[in-house]
């Protein structure tokens, strides 16, 4: 896939190891998700989510990316292809800066991704924090719908949710 498939409005390019103090600046920002997702932010917690990947997958399926306007980083998406099967891709994550919130740029972000996803793939999963209201509104505003299957992590439950492509 071809990230700049991802955007028409961003420059869309991988995060390195130069970018993490601007990804860190970005999830600082929305303290609320962290509540409810925790641990706080860290530089070393970025790292991890740079390579983490779900069983059976490689980095290649991986796609941990910024989309930026000139120097500023608007959003981070965590996505890896085929899982958790071959017609599904999973979103580990979209957060935007708090700064671009509340203006629809998320959910045009969401909708560049999805299209470019659309002739490869029949569904986006994900999972968001039980409890967390800001994302539970944005998702179901996007048009995911929960797949009554909850996931229990660490310190608190995931409530995953599907879109049709």
């Amino acid at each position: 896939m071809e990230m700049a498939s991802l955007s028409g409005e961003y420059t869309v390019k991988p995060i390195t190891e130069a970018d993490i103090p601007a990804v860190l600046r970005l999830q600082e920002s929305n303290p609320l998700f962290f509540r409810h997702c925790p641990p706080p932010p860290t530089a070393d917690a970025v790292r991890e989510d740079m390579d983490a990947l779900p069983p059976g997958k490689c980095p290649e399926d991986k796609y941990f990316v910024g989309f930026w306007q000139g120097d500023a980083l608007v959003a981070v998406l965590d996505l890896v292809l085929g899982y958790p099967d071959s017609q599904t891709a999973f979103l580990g994550l979209l957060m935007l800066d708090a700064a671009y919130q509340g203006r629809g740029i998320g959910s045009r972000i969401l909708e560049g991704v999805l299209q470019s996803l659309k002739p490869s793939f029949s569904f986006v999963r994900l999972g968001y924090a039980k409890g967390n209201p800001q994302s539970e509104r944005f998702w179901h505003k996007n048009g995911f719908s929960p797949t009554g299957s909850i996931t229990k992590a660490e310190a608190y439950d995931i409530i995953v949710m599907q879109r049709k492509l």
